[in-house]
């Protein structure tokens, strides 16, 4: 690998620093005692200096003002940015000032990381810093970091290249301090769910990764083999047959952050690798399911940003429950004119047509009512919008409906146009369970890569039982570019899937 006029010349300091006696690298015990951030939060000036007389820090230079004798700089932990500044005769108050003259002015780069100790103070221009008494070198960067300026606060020449900032998330981080904020929200909204959900007596379990049977949703699985076994494995692509087999096994409402993987395109709200929320609950209907989602999301809402208003691009989202509820054919009807509650497969044929609505053999009667929905509707359902009652073949897992022939108890939830959740009353009948799979079957020799495999276990789990339940599975990355105003997956996710780089 050629190395850059940069990195050769701080691979040189990096020898320099050795040849000193300097451990560029040493042992991390390192005695921090309080962050940038807290001290800007609490120090008070006059009133309270006395409590921040000794602190000591560490993190990575980010900025240096060399003035001959004395230097302003900036260090970033993990908390946010503080500036400091050193005097040539305190940091070194002996006849020696290798460590300022040498160390600090000729060999420390923007990206070292360094400790300070030091007192609390607050310039002439007003901004609170450290005085630094003494420096220890931490961990010398020999790679320069991307450079982003700032002035009186504001960031210019920000580092915004796509490949740069999903390849090199590390750096990203350090340069981009809004990318860091987002990923703190992210734990957040996991965090405000798991608060919810166990609050509720919800139980979180974790269920098998590699599956022998790919069930649970129709995808096309990423296909692995097992040496031990002999036999190919599948990486899941919805871990649903697992949670309803332990609603089988006697638990009444179990959760599971799954990570799921789908051997399907890459665009910007979708990537091949991603998280999904699943929880299903005993003796509950998607009525139930309907009003504790919208109850979730308003809380998420309001923990995030103190408010159920939440900016979404252009439009101002509102999570207050309850949210509107509409059923697919409905949706339809007022957006195409057209009521195809009654079409057969060739009539959605004629109709998708009629729509310029492209399909083709393999798709039955549920992917055309799914591509006119696709199509001509879910773009129009901005504020959280409950889509319900779906025709049976859209819904092989899902119970008929009580009053409606030929539909289902299903609901999937929209905003800003995307499907963020998706909710059953669960199908517990197992005969009508396998004559549903069946039917995936005939779709998978018509050529449909994405219909259902039949897990014959998970029938026979049935077989012992399943109490009336409800399911739901919501899009934590969805979601969560919902919640921090992100139009790209890949901004919510900290390494989200590339094209592998090539090296040298």
């Amino acid at each position: 690998m050629q190395l850059s006029e940069q990195e050769i010349i701080r691979r040189e300091k990096l020898k320099e620093l050795e040849a000193l006696g300097i451990n560029p690298y040493p042992a991390p015990l390192y005695p921090v005692n309080i962050t940038a951030a807290e001290i800007k939060e609490k120090y008070k000036g006059e009133e309270n200096k006395s409590e921040f007389a000794e602190v000591c820090l560490a993190g990575r230079i980010m900025s240096i003002r060399d003035m001959g004798k004395a230097s302003f700089a900036v260090m970033q932990d993990s908390s946010g940015r503080i500036q400091f500044y050193m005097k040539r005769d305190e940091v070194c108050p002996e006849d020696d000032k290798t460590l300022y003259d040498k160390v600090w002015k000729h060999l420390v780069d923007i990206g070292d990381f360094i400790g300070i100790k030091g007192y609390v103070f607050t310039t002439k221009t007003g901004e609170t810093s450290v005085h630094v008494r003494e420096f220890t070198f931490l961990s010398k960067s020999l790679k320069p970091l991307p450079i982003v300026k700032e002035k009186e606060g504001e960031t210019f020449d920000a580092v915004t290249d796509p490949e740069f900032r999903y390849r090199q998330r590390y750096a990203d981080l350090v340069v981009n301090p809004e990318v860091k904020a987002t990923f703190l929200k992210r734990t957040k909204l996991i965090n405000t769910i798991r608060q919810f959900l166990n609050e509720r007596g919800a139980l979180e379990v974790d269920t098998p990764v590699l599956q022998a049977i790919p069930g649970g949703a129709a995808a096309r699985p990423f296909i692995t083999h097992h040496n031990a076994l002999d036999v190919p494995f599948y990486l899941r692509i919805a871990n649903e047959l697992y949670l309803k087999r332990l609603i089988v096994g006697g638990f009444d409402w179990v959760y599971e952050f799954s990570r799921n993987f789908r051997n399907e395109g890459m665009d910007r709200t979708h990537n091949p690798e991603f998280t999904v929320l699943e929880w299903y609950t005993a003796y509950k209907d998607y009525y139930w399911m309907m009003e504790t989602t919208e109850n979730l999301f308003e809380r998420i809402a309001i923990e995030l940003h103190g408010t159920t208003q939440v900016e979404l691009g252009d439009h101002q989202i509102e999570f207050k429950a309850p949210f509107k509820r509409i059923s697919l054919f409905d949706a339809i009807k007022e957006y195409t004119g057209i009521d195809v509650s009654g079409f057969n497969e060739e009539q959605l044929r004629d109709t998708c047509k009629q729509l310029s609505i492209e399909t083709d053999k393999t798709m039955g009667k549920g992917k055309l009512i799914d591509a006119i929905f696709g199509d001509k509707c879910e773009h129009h359902f901005v504020q959280p919008t409950f889509i319900t009652d779906y025709p049976i073949e859209m819904s092989p897992l899902t119970k008929k409906h009580r009053s409606k022939e030929g539909l289902v108890e299903r609901f999937e939830l929209f905003i800003n146009g995307k499907e963020v959740a998706n909710a059953y009353s669960e199908l517990n009948d197992p005969i009508d369970q396998r004559e549903r799979f069946e039917d995936q079957t005939q779709l998978m020799e018509r050529g449909d890569d994405e219909a259902m495999y039949i897990d014959y276990d998970f029938l026979r789990s049935l077989e012992y039982g399943m109490p009336p339940t409800s399911g739901i599975g919501i899009g934590i990355d969805r979601l969560t570019m919902m919640m921090t105003n992100q139009q790209s997956i890949q901004d919510v996710l900290l390494f989200p899937q590339m094209r592998p780089e090539k090296w040298d």
